[in-house]
């Protein structure tokens, strides 16, 4: 067997082993897709009548302002799911299981591997469900089976960079309390953004914001793909931050991770 092939292994192991946790302890799971789901019933029967309306050319009353404000939970869901790595990383870390593993024989990668790839497999599926509730609500996208493939390549683009950084935070946390605070202004960015309301109603420093801040433009690419509607160049600009967001997280976590050896 190979270095590489050898890593591979770790790499599964460390998967399962993680899975295998969250399935035996489901409530942090759970409590981070209930997030996502209430934000849609809120949205949809409690404001989505005056938003509807106040949208006006986008949509009209609550019946329609959940193709609106859909993708934009849908997003949330992603963002919520944070929250599970970095506690996961960090609690490895504080207990001192990390220590363990690193006087075995198995690749020192795996133990990153297996946290990132377990939890975008869990937030994916979180996702989906998310999408599943929204369809019984009402939800009626437009998007061809192109769409809907290039709808869960971004999606799962955005879910691998918030994990890669919420990895990194889950190993620089001093305790899991902090673990779990520090992801929490990325689940309500996109309501800075364009997940509730155009940004062209905002006051003017707000919506200059709204504008230019990440998740803008994968709300819009998102939201066009499964409206069918035109996406421009916010496809460039989702993708753009995606991948820059992914290579920052897993840059600061790979650090992280080494300097965390030395202390």
């Amino acid at each position: 067997m190979t270095t590489l092939t050898y890593a591979a292994r770790d790499a599964r192991t460390m998967l399962r082993r993680n899975l295998k946790h969250a399935l035996r302890y489901p409530s942090m799971t759970i409590s981070v897709v209930a997030m996502p789901v209430l934000m849609l019933l809120l949205f949809t029967y409690v404001f989505g009548g005056a938003l509807g309306t106040g949208i006006g050319g986008t949509a009209s009353g609550s019946a329609d302002y959940i193709d609106y404000v859909a993708p934009g939970i849908i997003l949330m869901a992603a963002t919520s799911g944070a929250l599970v790595t970095a506690v996961g990383v960090c609690s490895d870390m504080t207990e001192g299981i990390v220590n363990r593993f690193r006087t075995m024989a198995i690749s020192r990668a795996s133990f990153l591997t297996g946290h990132v790839v377990g939890s975008v497999l869990q937030t994916l599926v979180s996702i989906a469900f998310v999408i599943g509730v929204a369809l019984l609500m009402g939800f009626r996208p437009h998007a061809t089976p192109l769409g809907w493939l290039a709808a869960a390549g971004l999606l799962t683009l955005l879910t691998l960079a918030l994990t890669w950084l919420s990895a990194a935070i889950g190993l620089v946390a001093k305790n899991v309390e902090t673990a779990s605070n520090i992801p929490l202004p990325m689940q309500f960015l996109p309501f800075l953004g364009s997940a509730i309301v155009p940004p062209e109603s905002m006051p003017t420093g707000l919506r200059w914001f709204a504008e230019y801040q990440p998740f803008t433009p994968v709300i819009e690419t998102l939201r066009g793909l499964l409206m069918g509607t035109e996406v421009g160049g916010a496809a460039i600009g989702a993708v753009a931050w995606c991948v820059g967001l992914t290579l920052v997280g897993y840059l600061w976590a790979r650090t992280a991770f080494r300097r965390s050896a030395t202390r």
